[in-house]
């Protein structure tokens, strides 16, 4: 105990005082107050629920060291209408398509948190090393979480390939603190051109954000639509289950051909579900999105919720049973191997 506690303490003031984000300025909006964003119509989370939870979690088993594969090589492009989608872990994709090279969320570290030693270490490698991603034109960072925005792998990328980082409000910063870099910030509902080829639209989330102890929801977060010769692709980031499913399936214009839909670390539901759906409420986004095809994302990398490793999967699947949908519709990728789409 009396060892744990200076631990404990050090780990606050590193949180506090080297992660925080700094305050988004703007004016006010329907999700934004002039100090934090929120999410319509949800109440916020309190402490005192975050203090249950961590006082009484209950971990389903989750290998220290899973089965991991690692892919060869990809295409340096995919010219033309079709997508070749590769999973590298947890909300790590590359999408190619009509000769662009996009990741999203992109994690190669070890370990996510404020320090290499400080954080959350990786179940699993990564399904592709670095070293072997082709050109990469565009970054999607969906929030400013660890687990999906890296800055070591933020670092090597622009190094190696200087991509255009695309971000929700105030979460540009970070990719600003790397010298070099190339940022655009968009609001919900906001659209950018990348080139004739490529159109993105941010879409609304309910999820939160922070870096640290005193900066939260001072930044927002988000999802995208990806509009491509190939169809319309959308990548969720993080969200709970809510009615905004419906009006991004109405927002794009068109029918959702791929989805890229969470279904990991949603356990206990009495917590969590406000911010990360479940793969029943996953299954129902897929239906609210008319989405054609769905792949899961967020899953077997980092142990964050009480779901254990193979949970995710065995749920989705039960639920895709229950409203009688083919398991062919809502894919679980494998780590390192593309998928390919029509």
């Amino acid at each position: 105990m009396h060892t744990a506690l200076p631990l404990l303490l050090l780990s606050s003031l590193v949180l506090t005082i080297v992660a925080c984000a700094p305050r988004y300025k703007g004016p006010v909006t329907d999700h934004f107050d002039g100090k934090k964003f929120f999410n319509p119509g949800m109440p916020e989370q309190t402490s005192g629920g975050l203090l249950k939870w961590l006082l009484h979690r209950d971990k389903g088993p989750w290998p220290e060291q899973p089965d991991a594969f690692v892919g060869s090589r990809p295409a340096t492009r995919i010219e033309g209408d079709s997508l070749v989608l590769t999973f590298v872990n947890h909300s790590t994709f590359l999408i190619q398509t009509n000769g662009l090279n996009i990741l999203t969320d992109p994690v190669w570290s070890k370990r996510v948190g404020p320090t290499s030693w400080l954080g959350i270490k990786r179940k699993r490698p990564p399904g592709l090393r670095f070293e072997e991603l082709p050109p990469i034109d565009v970054v999607l960072l969906s929030h400013n979480h660890y687990d999906h925005l890296d800055l070591p792998t933020i670092r090597k990328l622009v190094k190696a390939y200087n991509p255009l980082f695309v971000t929700p409000l105030g979460v540009s910063y970070l990719p600003k603190s790397v010298k070099g870099r190339t940022t655009r910030e968009l609001d919900w509902n906001d659209t950018l051109q990348i080139n004739e080829k490529l159109r993105l639209t941010c879409t609304q989330a309910q999820h939160f954000s922070n870096r640290g102890m005193g900066d939260r929801d001072e930044t927002l977060w988000c999802g995208y639509l990806l509009h491509t010769s190939f169809g319309t692709t959308y990548f969720c980031g993080d969200s709970g289950y809510g009615p905004h499913f419906k009006r991004i399936g109405e927002q794009a214009g068109g029918p959702i051909k791929l989805a890229l839909l969470p279904i990991g670390s949603y356990r206990p539901e009495w917590f969590m579900a406000p911010v990360h759906v479940s793969p029943a409420g996953a299954v129902q986004a897929f239906i609210d999105l008319k989405a054609t095809q769905a792949v899961g994302i967020h899953f077997g990398t980092f142990q964050q919720g009480d779901d254990g490793l193979a949970e995710p999967v065995d749920d989705l699947r039960k639920s895709l049973r229950e409203k009688k949908i083919a398991e062919e519709k809502f894919l679980v990728p494998k780590e390192g191997h593309p998928m390919v789409f029509k």
